[in-house]
């Protein structure tokens, strides 16, 4: 009998990495470090996970790379110690294979809510660089000590508001 990998994670943000599939909790972890304005403002953080051929497709369409994206995240919204945080709600993880993990949730800022949706892979993005789906490689497991899972790619899209 084969186990059936595509498990939810749990649908609130505080509980969010308590997944029955540890890949999907350590994507939900993930995206969780990419919303605190600590990392936000830490190149070297948010390098750990975001992998190096990371693309995100903002609002407005732009495409953003890797390096784009590290430079001006310290500045994006949300970045602030003191200033509107994102609070994320209503995970759902599905594990597409080993490896990779396609996470999706909401977030609400400063009253604007957005859809996300985000792929999670360990591969020759990892801080191994030697492309195993174990993660192996590194005493710590990989990027950030979090087995190596960086996200590969993001879109946020943004909710109208209804009348």
């Amino acid at each position: 009998m084969t186990q059936d990998r595509r498990k939810p994670a749990p649908r609130t943000g505080a509980d969010a990495t308590d997944s029955r599939d540890p890949e999907i909790a350590e994507a939900v972890a993930g995206e969780l470090r990419l919303l605190d304005p600590a990392v936000r403002l830490s190149r070297a953080l948010a390098a750990e996970l975001l992998d190096p051929e990371f693309v995100e497709v903002g609002a407005s369409g732009r495409r953003w790379t890797y390096e784009e994206m590290l430079a001006a995240l310290p500045e994006m919204a949300g970045s602030a110690e003191d200033g509107p945080r994102y609070e994320p709600a209503a995970f759902t993880g599905v594990l597409l294979a080993p490896g990779l993990v396609h996470l999706t949730y909401e977030t609400v800022r400063d009253g604007h809510r957005a859809r996300r949706s985000s792929l999670w892979r360990r591969g020759p993005g990892t801080a191994d660089g030697e492309g195993r789906a174990d993660g192996g490689g590194r005493a710590d497991g990989g990027g950030g000590g979090m087995g190596g899972l960086r996200m590969y790619y993001h879109q946020g899209t943004p909710v109208p508001d209804t009348p």
